[in-house]
């Protein structure tokens, strides 16, 4: 379970989200919508540990996030998340294959045990043909599929998206929106979609609007 309660941040003194509350269930799948600056992705950015609040809770399966050192929380982000970034950030030095096999290589996996489960996820997404392509090679709805196949090859127990399809035409962008959405459930993480489309969010199970006042069901 993703426990937020009372989340505040600020910077420079000018407050970007103010008492946000939202418990989510494995299996749950949300998206969250907003115009730009209110802080989507600093939402996000504290859900994953990359940032940390000025007040307020946050807790994953129970491990409280403010008892965590920052090796802590690097190892829940390697074990326990999965992200889905817009710029999709895939490493161009690696195959599309080592690309997706990476969390499970920093998990300690090697060999088989690393490479059958990315070839999996790559086949699922409709890549398996491409698992020895470098990420040059690819189309960019391609590339955003690789990095839908990152953040799940590894079972993670929550998977964030930011703004994914943002790079990409709409027919992309609605594939990669509705693959997202299969594979999340597919393996019952807890999933959070941010985007500015209100027709991409209708893809999550529910919607939740973040606006200067908080967020709203």
């Amino acid at each position: 379970m993703l426990d937020i309660a009372n989340l505040s941040r600020q910077f420079n003194g000018r407050p970007v989200l103010r008492d946000i509350s939202l418990r989510l269930q494995p299996g749950e799948y949300v998206a969250i919508v907003g115009e730009s600056g209110v802080g989507k992705s600093t939402l996000l950015n504290l859900i994953a540990g990359l940032d940390r609040p000025d007040a307020g809770r946050l807790a994953l399966d129970g491990s409280d996030y403010a008892a965590l050192d920052e090796d802590a929380l690097t190892r829940l982000r390697r074990d326990q998340l999965g992200f889905v970034f817009q710029a999709f950030h895939v490493l161009p030095h690696l195959t599309v294959l080592q690309n997706v096999a990476l969390p499970l290589w920093l998990k300690g996996l090697a060999g088989a045990a690393a490479e059958e489960p990315a070839r999996q996820l790559l086949a699922a997404v409709g890549l398996g043909e491409r698992a020895a392509s470098w990420p040059r090679e690819l189309s960019g709805g391609e590339l955003q599929r690789v990095a839908i196949a990152r953040a799940l090859v590894h079972a993670p127990r929550l998977v964030l998206a930011d703004e994914p399809t943002g790079n990409l035409d709409p027919a992309n962008g609605a594939r990669v929106l509705a693959l997202l959405a299969e594979r999340i459930r597919g393996v019952g993480a807890i999933g959070i979609l941010v985007t500015h489309s209100l027709e991409g969010a209708k893809t999550a199970d529910r919607v939740l609007h973040l606006t200067t006042e908080g967020l709203l069901g």
